[in-house]
């Protein structure tokens, strides 16, 4: 076996060559390569190059901050991004919307999915996922910019059925990270809170003939690993750089959890209740759908409060929370440490994750809600100028035996106040979510139709549920009057049958619902 060579950051960053197609691994704020990627824009910044890359990438990576991705975003550094969620890398889409540089949005799974396939050296990775969204190129086939003219993905008939294939493309280098290397260039990852497709990247690299270099932690002796932690054999490693002080925390601002890798589990009495507010009443509605032993899905933002309410009612062990990343099991977390999981039963690599998704192995999911639209389509992937990006969001809810779509009824703004079991909206949001037309097509409601789909719409003060003719509007939050506080901040008018359902009272009380006695 041969001793894989240990390089400085420079040395690493010099690898990378002009008009090269460069990967890097990372979950929002986990398992960024952070030295390697510094590296490279320090080259750039003081010398002018490397230029006009492309830019690949599954999953968020950053922290908003100039962290991750973020560290390519300078006019001539790159000429292309191709990403599966872009709401962490501000300054990228800046260049994006400027028609600086080429941009594409994929949805997570699928590009996850595409670097198995790369390495396979197959065409590319043919799918269902993303018809009928504004990835279909009947839409507008993931572009986000004028420049970005190349159509990388192709809607193909395969045995009579509509499939999307997304295009395959050689992988020149690999930046990705691991927990120890042994001098042989074996990696593993035991620290991290997710393998993520560490495996497949580097598989796609090889294949490819590029390089993959992997930041680690530390070298350890040859011979001193535990063979079944190693995620990225020696083989396929070209060279290890020893991460710099700061550059491999755990997740961003985070000190190490071992409870996030399964090294040690914390009670989950622990867990601190959320005090009553208005994203604790969006949770607390939506754990009411949660169904004794379902495999259940929690987007970011509002759909965490799920898992905490589920906890705080004492049926968290009814259903099994799963993490695109790959966890599944234990509690899911929020900020820079989405993707993990504390207490996880089992960390699987992202694609296998994606791939018992796309096959409808969610009984559950729960996502966020920016914008609806009266044909039941849903927007979270742009708003204006901002490129929010998709993320897992199209593979999950596309899939889903049943979704929900979790959000406050306007943004901006909004204030409530709960008290008596009632709720009464104090300041209404200056930005209207339920619209006429969404922006850009993240869920189709149509594709949701023909698919027989059950969809619900949950809100602080509404309910919806998306059927053949329509969205309904079914239940109202006891104290909301519903031409002030609902009609009137909508711009499409809900179907309904007859008079809405009173959301259940115990929503809004201030004390545990009994749910486990339901």
């Amino acid at each position: 076996m041969k001793h894989v060579p240990v390089i400085t950051p420079e040395e690493a960053a010099n690898i990378v060559q002009d008009g090269q197609n460069i990967v890097t691994g990372g979950f929002v704020g986990s398992c960024c390569p952070e030295t390697l990627t510094k590296a490279l824009e320090k080259r750039f910044l003081e010398k002018g190059e490397p230029k006009n890359l492309s830019l690949y990438y599954a999953a968020a990576q950053g922290n908003r901050d100039g962290s991750g991705a973020d560290h390519f975003a300078h006019e001539g550094l790159v000429k292309r991004v191709v990403g599966g969620h872009w709401n962490m890398v501000p300054e990228l889409g800046n260049m994006v919307n400027a028609n600086i540089i080429e941009g594409y949005n994929l949805p997570q799974g699928t590009i996850s999915q595409l670097f198995r396939d790369i390495a396979g050296r197959r065409v590319g990775t043919i799918t269902h996922v993303g018809l009928n969204t504004f990835v279909d190129p009947r839409n507008q086939g993931g572009k986000l910019n004028d420049i970005s003219e190349e159509d990388i993905v192709e809607l193909v008939e395969i045995a009579g059925q509509e499939k999307l294939l997304y295009k395959a493309f050689p992988v020149d280098v690999a930046f990705l990270r691991g927990t120890y290397a042994d001098t042989n260039g074996n990696i593993t990852v035991e620290k991290e809170v997710a393998s993520l497709e560490g495996t497949s990247i580097a598989q796609a690299a090889k294949n490819s003939g590029g390089k993959v270099i992997v930041q680690v932690e530390k070298i350890v002796a040859a011979g001193s690993l535990d063979p079944r932690m190693v995620k990225i054999p020696g083989m396929y490693v070209d060279a290890v750089v020893v991460a710099e002080p700061g550059d491999h925390e755990q997740c961003f601002g985070h000190p190490y959890d071992a409870s996030l890798t399964g090294e040690t589990r914390v009670p989950l009495s622990a867990i601190k209740a959320d005090c009553m507010c208005t994203k604790k009443i969006i949770g607390r509605r939506a754990a009411m759908e949660l169904r004794e032993n379902s495999v259940v899905n929690l987007g970011i933002g509002i759909p965490e409060y799920i898992s905490r309410v589920a906890n705080e009612e004492g049926i968290g062990d009814f259903m099994t929370l799963t993490v695109e990343a790959g966890p599944i099991g234990g509690v899911p977390q929020g900020g820079s440490q989405f993707g993990a999981s504390q207490n996880p039963e089992c960390i699987l690599d992202q694609a296998y994750q994606f791939d018992f998704y796309d096959g409808g192995g969610v009984d559950q999911a729960f996502l966020g809600l920016a914008q609806a639209d009266e044909y039941g389509n849903i927007n979270v992937s742009k708003f204006g100028p901002r490129i929010a990006g998709c993320g897992g969001f199209i593979n999950i809810t596309q899939n889903a035996k049943q979704v929900f779509f979790c959000g406050t009824f306007t943004a901006g703004g909004l204030k409530t106040e709960i008290k008596d079991g009632r709720i009464t909206i104090l300041q209404e949001g200056k930005t209207k979510k339920f619209l006429k037309d969404v922006e850009q097509i993240t869920f189709s409601g149509e594709y949701a139709n023909k698919t027989g789909q059950p969809v619900k719409y949950i809100t602080e003060r509404a309910v919806f549920e998306l059927r053949k003719d329509g969205v309904y509007l079914t239940e109202v939050a006891p104290g909301i009057d519903i031409k002030r506080d609902i009609l009137d901040q909508m711009d499409f008018e809900p179907k309904m049958d007859g008079e809405p359902a009173l959301m259940d009272w115990r929503i809004f009380r201030d004390e545990l619902m009994g749910l486990k006695n339901n």
